[in-house]
């Protein structure tokens, strides 16, 4: 046991040195890792990848573009192919820095670029991007940016809506009601969820919206929990209220305190219901949500920070399946390996949150798990798929 421990603290510690020298050193080799900001070059033969971030930009951006950018690192190492050059460029976080980054990326000869992550970045970065033919994987979660050409990679609001549908379908759940936040996440989510009940058969029964103040959210749960109260007959099968940690403690409670039995009618959850602590409020126990498979974010984190020693923001792993999706195509042939056949090939990528592949409208599809909230953590009642089945939209399970 002593000997394994040491063993995996040497491995650890060689792991950082490596990806930090590889970062370090780049502007002498950088075929080794990422090379530096806008003041170097990537230089000589190999696939060259540039990863735009706001390096230097307002508030928490920075650490938020460090995390990332030492994810592409881990994964840069992890996967171990030489011929792979990727670039780091400083947007600044704002319209015009990405553009330049763009820019000077598709003049150093970059095939790919990784990035941006604000929105308005991601429109700037691409004008550049889309007159050079150069695909672009970003992180922003703002839909309007996605297409031609522009792929996004982050978690998009109602991407795990059909999931949840189709598992809740497959258990004999005919009739729904939504209590949906108002935002516009929830506007999305909600109209998602009412699209996937009805393409799969179901029934929408009502629709609420709940503003995010505790008092505000009484009488729209007071309008769902009427068509749900124990003692009666239930007018619903299941209620789909997509809260996050900010709200869900609150709205929960008050489904049992105007009388809903939880235990005859299924709470059903998205991803925002991913978070430490979900399974303190009683009435969600037995409730379900689509999210990723938690095993490879915990395997990503526990190496993650043996090699950094800090614990990586949620968005690290969009950073880290990028960069090595940039290098499982770079073996294809120079105009091949980053066409829109490749990136949108129908088997998809296995990445840290498990199956995903990217789509010809710039979304991304993602293979999920349906979990199950439990007292102290949730558990999975269905696993995430193994495979794509095909171009369509139904994964394999």
């Amino acid at each position: 046991m002593i000997l394994q421990a040491v063993t995996k603290i040497v491995a650890g510690s060689l792991l950082a040195l490596v990806v930090a020298a590889c970062s370090i050193n780049s502007s002498k080799s950088p075929e080794t890792g990422l090379a530096g900001g806008d003041e170097t070059r990537a230089s000589g033969p190999g696939v060259k990848v540039a990863l735009l971030l706001p390096l230097s930009g307002p508030g928490n951006a920075q650490s938020v573009a460090k995390a990332l950018k030492q994810a592409g690192e881990l994964a840069l190492f992890e996967f171990d192919n030489p011929n792979v050059q990727i670039a780091q460029k400083d947007t600044r976080g704002t319209p015009d820095g990405a553009q330049a980054a763009a820019r000077e990326a598709i003049r150093d000869g970059a095939e790919l670029i990784i990035g941006p992550l604000f929105a308005n970045e991601v429109t700037a970065a691409a004008a550049e991007a889309k007159r050079a033919g150069v695909p672009v994987i970003a992180f922003s979660s703002d839909q309007k940016v996605a297409g031609e050409g522009v792929y996004l990679l982050s978690f998009l609001a109602g991407g795990d809506v059909p999931r949840i549908v189709s598992y809740s379908m497959s258990k004999g759940l005919r009739r729904y009601a939504t209590l949906t936040p108002q935002t516009e996440y929830g506007r999305i989510v909600e109209q998602a969820f009412i699209q996937a009940v009805q393409q799969q058969g179901g029934q929408i029964v009502a629709s609420q919206q709940f503003p995010p103040d505790a008092n505000g959210m009484l009488e729209p749960v007071q309008q769902i929990a009427a068509l749900a109260k124990k003692g009666e007959p239930p007018q619903v099968d299941a209620i789909f209220m997509p809260a996050a940690a900010d709200t869900l403690p609150f709205l929960a409670p008050l489904m049992p305190y105007y009388g809903v039995d939880t235990s005859a009618v299924k709470l059903l959850g998205a991803s925002g219901w991913d978070y430490p602590g979900a399974g303190k409020e009683q009435s969600l126990h037995g409730a379900w949500y689509a999210a990723p498979d938690p095993k490879g974010w915990q395997d990503f984190t526990r190496r993650y920070v043996e090699t950094y020693g800090d614990v990586p923001p949620r968005l690290a792993s969009l950073a880290y399946d990028a960069v090595s999706l940039a290098v499982s195509l770079s073996n294809n042939p120079p105009g091949r390996r980053f066409s829109t056949a490749e990136l949108t090939r129908p088997s998809g990528f296995a990445g840290v949150d498990g199956l995903f592949r990217l789509r010809a409208d710039g979304a991304v599809e993602r293979g999920l798990a349906v979990l199950e909230v439990q007292r102290y953590g949730a558990t999975i009642a269905d696993p995430a798929p193994v495979a794509f089945t095909g171009a369509g939209t139904t994964p394999q399970y």
